[in-house]
């Protein structure tokens, strides 16, 4: 048996999955809330949410010594793209349909290949696997032709929307950076429950500012549902079990994996809100989901340095 190659970490797998299933909940309910409330009151509210699940842990991990002032401080470096990631998340959609805003998102790989490689040592055997750089290709590949084939892509609302995700592809690559930086020696449920603290307070200032958070007021049950749900799942666990993808086998390959978003964020919006996705979009999805596969397998015979 070659000792060399790096044994496949079930853990960090299984966390991808977890947070492609929850981060495929969190943009559809974010498309429904645009009918109850503005994008900064219900970034607010969602990380409120979020905030209150993970309170008690952190509550617990400050008596037991697991959270303290290096917590706190490391936390301030991915909070801060954090905050204007999820501010300009939450807009795109008031502009475009799910699948089509997080296929846009998904540019992002690319950026966060290039930094990982600059910053993390231990991503740069990544740069001599041939299934690594055939999965990226193949997967850059498939979403530039979903969006090559989109239909409305030059009408001034798609325009919009697309500048946004643009806008939000590059602050997740800086988010995704700094968490790894600022979280290589601490629990993951530590590191994002103190960042969710800072995350809300800075949305919340944008939110009085200028959103109507007194819009909330007037909403019926099931929108308050949708409001706690999306903020556990999407945002609560989504994020964290990301945190603990990126500790264990970096940047790059959990990036790949979520690549495969757009086409389960399309399965339920397609049935939510009539999004469509013609043939050409539908082969190069495919293409996509190959690319993200070929990446893990990079990931499971990769040889460290």
């Amino acid at each position: 048996m070659n000792n060399n190659v790096r044994k496949f970490d079930v853990l960090a797998t299984s966390a991808c999955i977890g947070t492609l299933i929850l981060w495929s909940i969190g943009p559809n309910f974010i498309k429904f809330l645009t009918g109850h409330l503005d994008s900064w009151t219900q970034n607010m509210l969602r990380y409120l949410t979020a905030c209150l699940f993970w309170l008690p842990f952190l509550i617990f991990a400050s008596k037991k010594g697991l959270v303290n002032k290096s917590v706190w401080r490391h936390a301030l470096l991915p909070a801060l793209p954090n905050i204007a990631m999820q501010s300009l998340w939450a807009a795109g959609f008031y502009y475009i349909d799910p699948a089509f805003m997080v296929l846009l998102t998904k540019t992002s790989v690319i950026w966060l290949a290039v930094f990982s490689f600059i910053f993390f040592v231990d991503e740069r055997p990544l740069l001599k696997s041939n299934r690594f750089w055939l999965g990226a290709a193949l997967s850059v590949i498939g979403v530039t032709g979903i969006l090559v084939f989109k239909q409305d892509f030059s009408a001034y609302k798609t325009m919009v929307g697309v500048i946004i995700a643009m806008g939000t592809s590059i602050m997740w690559a800086a988010y995704t950076i700094l968490a790894k930086i600022a979280f290589k020696d601490i629990d993951s449920r530590a590191g994002f429950s103190v960042t969710s603290i800072y995350t809300l307070f800075g949305l919340s200032v944008l939110a009085f500012v200028f959103g109507k958070p007194t819009d909330c007021l007037e909403m019926t049950l099931w929108p308050w549902a949708c409001v706690i749900i999306s903020g556990v799942t999407a945002i609560g666990l989504g994020h964290v079990l990301y945190y603990v993808a990126i500790k264990r086998i970096g940047v790059t390959i959990p990036a790949l994996v979520i690549l495969s978003q757009p086409l389960t964020v399309f399965m339920m919006s397609s049935v939510l809100f009539g999004e469509f996705l013609n043939p050409a979009q539908w082969f190069f999805g495919v293409v996509l989901l190959a690319g993200a596969a070929l990446a893990i397998w990079a990931q499971q015979h990769l040889k460290p340095n």
